[in-house]
């Protein structure tokens, strides 16, 4: 799994199949692991979450899934609560959120917004959903 470490996900399209490959060997080692080794792969780690769009399943997808190895997460899960709603940019709000986290996942109604957060984050990002885009973490 270290070749996808510090990676953006944007696209099913920018893996081959060794790759995908690579993530289900890995997500089988994880499965036999006990607790306490499943808790030090993220360990200390923090995933940011943005979903400008209602979410229920993969923003708790992604929440359970970096809290069974170790990690934690915090984000916006409501424009309504977001600066985005007072008029910061969109691209203010990802450096700002980047900024406090190891990996941001994005969900945005614009097209192309996934591939716009990789730009302008220091993050790796993740696309869980962008316009009328793939949303790759559930193809």
């Amino acid at each position: 799994m270290n070749e996808f470490f510090g990676k953006n996900i944007i696209s099913v399209k920018d893996f081959d199949k060794h790759q995908f490959e690579s993530i289900f060997d890995s997500v089988d080692k994880i499965i036999d692991m006990n607790r306490n080794q499943r808790y030090e792969i993220a360990k200390g780690m923090i995933l940011g979450y943005m979903f400008f769009e209602a979410s229920t399943r993969t923003r708790l997808s992604f929440e359970a899934a970096m809290g069974l190895v170790g990690g934690t997460s915090l984000g916006i899960s409501d424009i309504v609560t977001s600066s985005v709603k007072k008029g910061e940019t969109l691209a203010d709000t990802i450096k700002i959120l980047s900024s406090y986290v190891d990996v941001l996942v994005l969900r945005h109604s614009l097209d192309g917004s996934s591939r716009f957060a990789a730009e302008v984050a220091d993050k790796p990002v993740i696309n869980a959903g962008s316009g009328t885009e793939e949303h790759p973490t559930q193809t």
